[in-house]
């Protein structure tokens, strides 16, 4: 299958009728260049065709191959270890951070109010268990357009957040719950398992983990990704011709 580069593909074409017609194509159809992914682009309403772009590509990638594209390059995997889903969603975007005591969820409420729709939330939650997330801040961010919330801490009413149609990733689930205080910190930078994470970073969420990327890095990282996913293609593609997997990595 012949590639289109995109600066080609988007010559000439009307916006709304190029965004139905990158709908309709497979990601592997496009030959994307590092100018593409411009993370200023993301979520980005004065250039709908590059978000458009951005968005389908990261609609076929996955935390694996992201996590796997930082480490070739910087040796660093990006992963957040005790991060899990609790719903079995996918979700990816820019961060806006919070850090908070665990008996203080007030400062869940401001961190929603200050983010932007399709910003990820990434709250850092300190202090013995408790909810400082559930399901009236899940209804809120869900309404507001916001792309998911990852709690470094505890959420509760996990009964209804488990089939909620909003992403969201955990460390911890408890029933008990704070105060809404509303005392935390809104986008500091955080450190967290020996990860610095700054408000505009980009975060990639699967059921398979959570990952950052610095956002200096992310034309970088999206390239090498590409790169991998390219890559995997053609070893899928090898297998199902019948040749073994070992074979093809030249390990037989």
């Amino acid at each position: 299958m012949s590639k289109l580069s995109t600066n080609s593909f988007l010559k000439g074409w009307k916006q709304d009728k190029l965004i139905k017609e990158i709908d309709k194509m497979d990601t592997y159809q496009l030959n994307f260049k590092k100018e593409d992914f411009n993370i200023k682009n993301l979520n980005n309403p004065d250039n709908q065709i590059q978000n458009h772009l951005i968005k389908k590509f990261l609609d076929s990638s996955g935390t694996c191959q992201i996590s796997d594209a930082l480490f070739n390059l910087t040796g660093r995997n990006g992963v957040l270890n005790s991060i899990k889903s609790i719903n079995n969603k996918k979700t990816y975007g820019r961060i806006i951070t919070a850090k908070t005591d665990s008996d203080d969820w007030g400062t869940s409420l401001l961190a929603i109010d200050k983010a932007k729709k399709g910003e990820i939330l990434l709250i850092l939650s300190l202090g013995e268990l408790s909810a400082i997330w559930g399901e009236l801040t899940s209804q809120c961010s869900k309404e507001k357009g916001l792309s998911g919330t990852v709690i470094y801490g505890a959420t509760r009413d996990i009964d209804f957040l488990v089939d909620f149609d909003y992403p969201l990733f955990t460390c911890e689930t408890t029933p008990n719950a704070g105060k809404p205080l509303g005392m935390g910190i809104i986008n500091p930078k955080l450190e967290i398992e020996n990860i610095t994470i700054k408000p505009g970073d980009f975060l990639f969420a699967d059921m398979s983990g959570c990952v950052v990327v610095p956002q200096e890095l992310f034309s970088d990282v999206m390239m090498e990704t590409w790169k991998i996913m390219l890559k995997e293609a053609e070893i899928i593609s090898e297998i199902k011709k019948g040749r073994l997997l070992s074979e093809i990595l030249n390990l037989s």
